[in-house]
C-alpha cells in the first residue's frame, strides 16, 4: 500500500456559520482501498463529505488529495483533480437520456475517445443500462437511477469516488445488488468512501470504517473488527453485547 493516502482529513474543524457540525475530524483512504463512514442520523456524515467536495469551508486542519491541498479550493478543482460524487438520492438528470447523464459525468475530460471507450466499459459494468440508453432518466428505476449515478461519477475517472447513503430509498434486494456493485468498482482499482447508515451492509464490503457521533469520530478499525465491537453491535448493528 502506498504510504501516501490517496484523500486525507487531518485535523479538521467544519462550521456552518457560528455553528461547529465537525470536531477534529482525522480520515486517510488510501489507493485502492474501500472505506467507510457510519453514523446515525446528524451525525455528520454528510457534512464530511460536503467537506471533501469544498462546499463546506473549513476553519481548521487540512483536506488532501495525492498530496495536495484541496481545502479552500472551488468545488469544480477539486472534481477536476479526481473527486467524484454519487449523491444522496442519486440526483441524475431526469430529462436526458441515459447516455447523456453519462456524457455529462465526462464534461470535464478531453480525450473524447477515450470516453466512448469508458462508456462502453459502464455499459458492460450495468449491463442494465444499455437496454435504456436513450430513455430518459426519468423512466428507470431506482436501482438503475443508482447504477447510472455510479456510471457517471466514474466517467470523471475519479483518483477517489465518494458515495453518499447508496442504500437509501432501494428496497432489499436491490441493495445487495448495490453493494455488490460497489465492491466490483473496487476491485477494478477505484478507491471509495461510502457514507452510509447501514452499518452490516457497509461494512460487509469496506476494508476499514469510521464511526461519526454527533460531529467526532468515536472508533476506527478494520470493518471486521468493527462487526465485532460490542459497542458497535449495541449501537449500530443490532446485535447483543452477551
Amino acid at each position: 500500500m502506498n504510504k501516501q493516502p490517496i484523500l486525507q482529513l487531518k485535523n479538521v474543524d467544519t462550521f456552518y456559520g457560528a455553528i461547529q457540525v465537525l470536531y477534529d475530524i482525522n480520515v486517510e483512504i488510501h489507493d485502492g482501498e474501500l472505506i467507510c463512514l457510519l453514523g446515525g442520523n446528524a451525525s455528520g456524515k454528510s457534512t464530511t463529505l460536503k467537506t471533501i467536495l469544498g462546499v463546506c469551508r473549513i476553519k481548521r486542519g487540512s483536506v488532501t488529495l495525492a498530496g495536495e491541498r484541496i481545502d479552500g479550493k472551488p468545488t469544480k478543482h477539486i472534481i477536476s483533480k479526481g473527486v467524484a460524487i454519487v449523491p444522496e438520492n442519486r440526483r441524475i438528470f431526469p430529462r436526458l437520456t441515459v447516455l447523456e447523464n453519462m456524457e455529462m459525468g465526462a464534461y470535464l475530460r478531453t480525450d473524447s475517445d477515450q470516453v466512448k471507450s469508458d462508456i462502453e466499459k459502464m455499459l458492460a459494468l450495468f449491463p442494465q443500462l444499455k437496454e435504456r440508453l436513450h430513455k430518459p432518466g426519468v423512466v428507470l428505476s431506482g436501482g438503475e437511477q443508482q447504477m447510472l449515478a455510479m456510471a457517471r461519477a466514474l466517467l470523471s475517472k475519479p483518483k477517489v469516488l465518494l458515495m453518499d447513503e447508496p442504500s437509501m430509498g432501494l428496497a432489499p434486494v436491490l441493495v445487495d445488488r448495490q453493494f455488490e456493485l460497489i465492491q466490483e468498482v473496487n476491485k477494478r482499482g477505484t478507491a471509495i468512501f461510502v457514507v452510509e447508515q447501514n452499518a452490516n451492509m457497509a461494512l460487509s464490503i469496506a476494508n476499514r470504517g469510521y464511526v461519526l457521533q454527533t460531529g467526532s469520530i468515536v472508533l476506527t478499525d478494520t470493518a471486521q473488527s468493527l462487526l465485532n465491537n460490542p459497542m458497535m453491535k449495541k449501537a449500530y448493528l443490532g446485535g447483543s453485547t452477551d
